[in-house]
């Protein structure tokens, strides 16, 4: 059996600051309270919009898989940050 995880960052390029980073192996998205990889997924999206909403970010400008096709992570992902109009078209 294949255990991916995922890795969400925003980035701000011009300054070369990230600004958000979450993961599926973080224990603070894991154990609080203890979930599923997918759920975590979900929780990193959800952290992902509430980043872009504090720091006033409206949209996002460049969403990579880096290849990857939507496993059930990607897309519990996806529908997070889809529900607050970040994922591009």
């Amino acid at each position: 059996m294949q255990v991916s995880f995922l890795y969400a960052m925003v980035v701000d390029d011009q300054n070369e600051r990230c600004l958000f980073y979450g993961s599926t192996l973080q224990k603070s998205i894991r154990q609080d309270p203890s979930c599923t990889t997918i759920e975590a997924a979900q929780r990193i999206g959800e952290g992902l919009v509430k980043a872009c909403i504090d720091l006033d970010i409206n949209e996002i400008s460049s969403y990579d898989r880096n290849g990857l096709a939507r496993g059930d992570r990607m897309r519990a992902f996806e529908i997070a940050i889809s529900r607050h109009g970040f994922l591009p078209r």
